[in-house]
């Protein structure tokens, strides 16, 4: 090769690689976020996660992209081990249909059908569409749809740039010399697994053997072991990014890994075994862009029909290569994984699932800093000092979490959805110090041998009800987002005021009569104050749900426009709840 060719190959290269990053990556942007959270939320099933990761992966152009993706789902605790196993096989086979994309630049021009197809004429469209639609279209979409087409475009032009720089190397000894040692299985699997690790890429590996098979030099024989090694090959990346990740996601990494390694195996060994017994004729058929398209993707549909049947073989497999170094068991739920500030819509799912278990976790603690109240448990009140510590930790990383997040290109609903867990983070940490002080309080009635009249615990008891029920409404009407039940909150939250105002003056009543002291009356009264606030941080939850709903955030305006009209609907739900909770 001349100098002036080898620039060429490697301009050839740069741009197809370019163009692919730009195609994937608009890709992404329009579906693969959207595709990706069906992808997390549907691949209950081995069926359904092997038909949703070759889909997945067939949108964003990466079987590794899919896979990083499963690791962050398991590392997260969002997804099982058992369920990312038919997710990767499902990756593994959708990369192949980035080989047809990239050999529609090889289409030749002649007459008719064939010649709006070519490559010249193809990418001349394609390339004028795109830059079209991203210097004049107004809406985001529309611009990204215009990059995957320039992406495309590029893409092209430098499967071309790769194929013309090369087309001579079919006549160079040493090229076709090369070639034949790699005819033989090990060396050709060893090279195209390098190769694949050195790009990072499965779908560029194959792009640039179909420029080299332009050269007319490459047959099956060649062909075949450079695939299996491709094939082996794209699991480089996956492992790099189980790097930092616990052990479910390190072995979620390796099922990509033994998965390839395992079928290729078994697949070489059968196919060269029966070569060796009947000649096969196709071992020296030539190979061209087309032809390598076919056998990659026969080649990978093979891999994951043989894989299927043993999907708890390769969990158990992995089990064994990744030991459990997991030594202390963490209480909290999920973690928040990095990998998904790059696709938001994973990110804010896992946001929400995260603020779901602080809900959850809120409202533990304060059903048993209640409990503390009628009789003290030291191990209580240390759980719900854990708790109350958990809820801390929780904000402290989803509020850093979501700075990352609100970095990025979010859509109108993901930043609704945003702005509504920002506000809801501080309630939830909020009622869980809340509770935190409702379980001091229980430690001052202890140490100060703090007893309550009759109608003081009756009052009590009936307060704690109405405090316990609008704080398990606001939960659930946050996790399911359920706004008719959200609805129902701010009614009992006056119901509760009013229960405070009336119980504040049967105090004042008591004293008078001599029949309470001041030391009650201080821990009275906290446990009130505490009481009262837990309903307006509901409040606040309910009515960021109710106003975000309606494309609008204003909690002062909603409130007293409710409060001053008291429609029929808060009027009923009130008179309910006098009902229900009465002293």
């Amino acid at each position: 090769m001349s100098f002036s060719q080898i620039i060429a190959l490697l301009s050839g290269v740069a741009l197809f690689l370019y163009g692919m990053t730009l195609m994937g990556d608009g890709m992404k942007k329009v579906a693969g976020n959207r595709l990706s959270l069906v992808l997390y939320r549907l691949s209950d099933t081995p069926l359904k996660g092997l038909v949703l990761g070759t889909a997945v992966t067939a949108v964003i152009q990466s079987s590794a992209a899919t896979s990083v993706m499963v690791v962050g789902f398991v590392n997260s605790g969002m997804m099982k081990p058992r369920q990312a196993v038919s997710v990767i096989l499902g990756a593994i086979l959708g990369t192949s249909i980035t080989g047809w994309i990239t050999s529609l630049s090889y289409l030749q021009g002649g007459s008719g059908l064939q010649q709006v197809l070519s490559t010249a004429t193809l990418s001349g469209i394609v390339a004028f569409t795109g830059i079209l639609l991203r210097m004049t279209a107004k809406k985001n979409r529309q611009k990204k749809v215009g990059d995957i087409l320039m992406g495309f475009a590029v893409l092209m032009f430098g499967m071309s740039m790769m194929s013309g720089a090369v087309r001579d190397l079919g006549e160079q000894p040493w090229f076709t010399s090369f070639l034949t040692s790699l005819s033989h299985p090990l060396p050709g699997i060893a090279v195209g697994a390098v190769f694949t690790g050195i790009l990072q890429s499965a779908s560029a590996a194959v792009g640039i053997l179909q420029a080299l098979s332009v050269t007319g030099a490459m047959t099956f024989e060649t062909a075949l072991p450079l695939l299996m090694g491709v094939a082996i090959g794209a699991s480089f990346p996956v492992l790099l990014s189980a790097l930092g990740a616990n052990t479910s996601g390190k072995r979620t990494a390796m099922v990509y890994l033994v998965s390839t390694a395992s079928s290729v195996m078994v697949c070489s060994a059968v196919f060269y075994i029966a070569n060796a017994c009947v000649r096969f004729s196709l071992m020296t058929a030539v190979m061209d862009p087309f032809a390598l398209a076919l056998v990659n993707m026969i080649l990978r549909l093979v891999m994951v029909l043989l894989l299927i049947p043993f999907t708890d073989v390769l969990e158990a497999v992995v089990n064994v290569l990744v030991k459990d170094r997991d030594k202390s068991t963490e209480r909290l739920v999920l973690h928040l994984e990095e990998r998904f500030i790059n696709h938001p819509a994973l990110a804010i799912e896992q946001s929400r699932l995260s603020i779901n278990a602080m809900a959850k976790s809120t409202y533990e603690a304060l059903a048993l800093s209640f409990d503390l109240i009628d009789q003290f448990d030291e191990k209580k009140f240390e759980k719900v000092e854990q708790l109350e510590s958990d809820v801390d930790k929780y904000e402290d990383s989803l509020g850093s979490y979501f700075v990352k997040l609100t970095g990025r290109e979010l859509t109108r609903e993901q930043n609704e959805a945003v702005s509504e867990y920002l506000h809801t983070l501080t309630d939830f940490e909020r009622i869980s110090d809340h509770a935190m002080d409702i379980a001091e309080s229980a430690v001052e009635i202890r140490d100060k041998n703090v007893s309550f009249s009759a109608e003081g615990k009756h009052e009590l008891t009936v307060i704690r009800a109405a405090v316990l029920e609008i704080v398990r409404m606001t939960t659930e009407a946050f996790i399911n987002q359920d706004l008719a039940l959200a609805h129902r909150v701010e009614p009992l939250e006056e119901r509760i005021d009013l229960l405070c105002d009336e119980m504040k003056m049967h105090h004042v009543e008591r004293l008078q009569k001599g029949m309470c002291t001041i030391a009650q009356g201080f821990v009275f009264n906290d446990l009130l104050t505490y009481f009262e606030r837990v309903g307006d941080h509901c409040s606040n939850v309910a009515v960021a749900m109710i106003e975000l709903n309606d494309d609008s955030f204003d909690t002062h305006r909603y409130l007293n426009q409710l409060k001053k009209a008291h429609t029929p609907e808060f009027q009923q739900c009130l008179e309910e709840y006098i009902k229900e909770f009465e002293l």
